[in-house]
């Protein structure tokens, strides 16, 4: 029985955090025994914002020497560049082509940028979820990783998919969305109520995975907590506690119950410290490996010329069968 496909990505735009680390890709460790993966760092994606050329380039092959430091083994996975395997912008266009308007101005997200970013609200921010869609499709991924920000993705994605295959017959998979029960949605410490972001203007709401152990500590000691000085999970009412809660239990694998027993009567400082300096331990060796591999230019080429290649194997031969069914010679 063949393996299942699995297709994720993150955006190619500013630095990794410990958010992307404990609600991505730590995960993407542990399905590569179970699944045929691919996963990409999404530079084309990355467009919909200016950014500054060079930027854009370093941040790539840092994510990818990330993506290998912190355990995605790339005999094991189809690790690559979007931009390298031109199918995705080919097979991109032609869901364009599918894709109603009305669909992608409902899109959340495009909502979202469009207020952040009002001086630039282009064409490609529109219609980034049909090169999403393509994403997916070309693999003919079965799951895909996604939070409840992406839902939406996956949902235009599922509609494209039996759109095409109603009009031509059975072309694409459906993708289902995979889900783990405890993949942690990780929170800014300045502000626990919205997800920590690589974009953050206030430095101190995130966790960088490149971030030096002194950094971190001085950004976990201030964190955000509550007047209560007791350590318990209430997201409701607690929810920069709670939020220090899941980054410890995502770490140690403890219960919310442990946490809570263990850090009872010992206030808050005690309980930042314990959190930073878990955070500290586990990326250490991490960060280690990620300077090693990054200063190993030729390694790093191998390793996203290699991907590319296998994952256009695959790419190609959809995007053929798509071609073929549509009248593209």
């Amino acid at each position: 029985m063949s393996k299942k496909i699995i297709l994720s990505g993150i955006q190619a735009t500013g630095k990794l955090t410990l958010g992307n680390y404990l609600g991505a890709i730590n995960n993407w460790v542990r399905m590569q025994e179970e699944y045929n993966c691919y996963y990409m760092i999404a530079n084309l994606h990355s467009l919909t914002v200016r950014n500054e050329p060079e930027e854009l380039k370093n941040n790539t092959l840092k994510i990818l020497a990330l993506y290998i430091a912190a355990g995605l083994n790339p005999e094991k996975n189809t690790i690559f560049i979007q931009s390298q395997v031109k199918e995705h912008a080919e097979l991109g266009w032609i869901l364009d082509c599918y894709t109603y308007m009305g669909e992608l101005s409902r899109m959340t997200q495009f909502k979202d940028k469009s207020q952040k970013h009002a001086d630039n609200i282009n064409a490609g921010l529109f219609t980034y979820p049909a090169l999403m869609a393509a994403d997916i499709l070309l693999y003919k991924a079965d799951l895909v990783p996604v939070g409840e920000d992406q839902r939406q993705h996956l949902e235009i994605t599922r509609d494209l998919a039996e759109r095409f295959n109603k009009l031509y017959g059975e072309t694409f998979v459906i993708p289902e969305a995979y889900v783990r029960k405890e993949s942690a949605r990780i929170m800014g410490l300045q502000d626990p109520t919205s997800k920590m972001s690589k974009s953050a203007t206030n430095l101190n709401d995130v966790i960088f995975l490149e971030d030096e152990p002194e950094v971190i500590l001085k950004k976990f000691k201030k964190a955000v907590t509550d007047s209560e000085n007791i350590v318990k999970f209430d997201p409701e009412t607690k929810p920069g506690v709670s939020n220090l809660m899941q980054i410890y239990a995502s770490i140690t694998n403890k219960t919310m119950e442990e946490i809570e027993k263990e850090f009872e009567g010992s206030g808050y400082g005690n309980f930042k410290t314990t959190v930073a300096e878990a955070v500290i331990n586990t990326l250490k060796p991490i960060q280690e490996k990620y300077k090693m591999i990054l200063n190993d230019k030729e390694y790093l080429e191998k390793i996203y010329i290699d991907g590319a290649n296998r994952a256009r194997e695959l790419a190609s031969k959809t995007l053929n069968e798509v071609k073929e069914k549509i009248g593209i010679l």
